[in-house]
């Protein structure tokens, strides 16, 4: 029993730590998903720049339009390049097998890659690539070491470079420099990425936003019933002695 309470320890940690990003420090995202504007211009950015080889397959076009405040002829015409139903998932059309081929491994689904990763990381790990001539595509990430990603992204972010003092396993990451500047400024990529992240956390759990809000009505019923069950329990009582 005593190897078992300490082998549950040790797995706890090591997933906490997975979840925290192994050590990184994570910055925060601070995503409102009662902005519908930063949802629209999200979806926009999955659709233009990671569609191509993620899927959403638990996501439907239809449902993500009436969530965030699009019409189904604004979702058809900016969102949907491939035609298809306004009732269809949000899947790519990426051959898995030549994506293993290509990438090392397929892409993954994210339908709910920020419930798996936890949406700081998400946020810092879609602003974390930097240059290294000594992976496959060129770049490596500060959050995701050897990540066989591209960055796809980086005409908007443009191309940095990562600062690190020391040698070997004493090296020490002292942040990035923009090498190559791309068509947004630091504040607008943060920005975007905000609004994607926000976005991917929409999609893992689309009903977030109305459980948050029943969740205050629920509480406020418990407590008056509560007061109710109270002087109800006082009058039923008051006679026995």
């Amino acid at each position: 029993m005593k190897k078992l309470i300490v082998a549950f320890l040790m797995a706890m940690a090591t997933s906490t730590t997975m979840a925290g990003g192994g050590g990184v420090h994570l910055d925060k995202a601070n995503v409102d998903l009662t902005d519908q504007a930063s949802l629209q211009r999200g979806a926009k950015l999955f659709v233009n720049y990671c569609q191509g080889c993620h899927s959403l397959q638990f996501q439907r076009y239809q449902r993500m339009a009436d969530d965030i405040g699009l019409t189904y002829e604004e979702v058809q015409k900016n969102l949907m390049f491939a035609g298809g139903k306004i009732a269809d998932h949000m899947t790519s059309s990426l051959d898995v097998q030549a994506a293993g081929n290509w990438f090392g491994t397929a892409p993954p689904d994210l339908s709910v890659i920020t419930r798996a990763r936890g949406v700081d990381w998400i946020y810092t790990y879609l602003r974390s690539f930097y240059a290294d001539e000594k992976r496959p595509f060129g770049v490596n990430n500060r959050v995701f070491p050897d990540v066989g990603m591209p960055h796809v992204m980086a005409e908007l972010q443009g191309v940095q470079k990562a600062k690190f003092s020391g040698e070997g396993s004493h090296k020490v990451f002292e942040g990035f420099e923009l090498a190559k500047a791309g068509s947004m400024s630091a504040e607008e990529f943060d920005g975007a990425m905000r609004d994607l992240t926000a976005f991917l956390t929409y999609v893992g759990e689309p009903i977030q936003v109305k459980r948050q809000s029943m969740g205050l009505y629920v509480i406020l019923f418990l407590l008056v019933f509560t007061v109710l069950a109270y002087l109800m329990k006082k009058e039923y009582w008051k006679d026995v002695h």
